[in-house]
C-alpha cells in the first residue's frame, strides 16, 4: 500500500517509465516470495518480539549497502565485488534496475534465476524448520 502511494505521488513529478513490463512483474514476484519466506525465518528464529529487529539491523542493513543500490558494484575493489556476488540484494537490485531502465550490472537472467535460487533455498529451510517445530513449541 506505501508502495502505491509513493508511487502515485511520484507521477506529479515524473512519469513512469518501464522499459520491461515481464521482467518487472517477475522481479516483484520473486522478491515478495523471498522477503516473505525470509521473514518466516526471522520469526521461527526470534524468541521474543524484541529478536525481530535483530536481522533487519545487523544483516539486511549491511546486505543493502554491498548490494549495488546507491552505486555500481563495478566501482568496487575485487574482493568485495566479489563478495557481493553472494548477496541477494544485488540480483532483487539489478533485476528492478533492468526493469525500469533497461541496464544492469548482472545479466537479468541470471538476476532472476539467483532470486529464485535464494528463495529455493529459503522454502527448504523454512518447511524443515517448520517440520522440525523449531520455534512453534516450548
Amino acid at each position: 500500500c506505501v508502495g502505491i502511494v509513493v508511487t502515485i505521488l511520484s507521477l506529479f513529478f515524473s512519469k513512469l517509465h518501464v522499459q520491461h513490463w515481464l521482467i518487472m512483474i517477475s522481479a516483484v514476484l520473486l522478491t515478495s516470495v523471498l522477503f516473505s519466506l525470509l521473514g518466516l525465518l526471522n520469526a521461527i528464529f526470534a524468541k521474543n518480539f524484541d529478536d525481530i529487529s535483530i536481522i533487519p539491523t545487523f544483516v539486511l542493513t549491511p546486505l543493502t549497502y554491498l548490494g549495488g543500490v546507491f552505486y555500481s558494484i563495478d566501482l568496487l575493489p575485487p574482493f568485495w565485488k566479489a563478495l557481493s556476488q553472494l548477496n541477494p540484494i544485488l540480483y532483487m537490485v539489478n533485476a528492478f534496475r533492468y526493469g525500469m531502465l533497461g541496464i544492469s550490472d548482472v545479466n537479468v537472467s541470471a538476476s532472476l534465476g539467483m532470486i529464485a535460487l535464494f528463495s529455493c533455498i529459503a522454502c527448504v529451510v523454512a518447511l524443515r524448520l517448520l517440520n522440525s517445530s523449531k520455534g512453534l513449541r516450548s
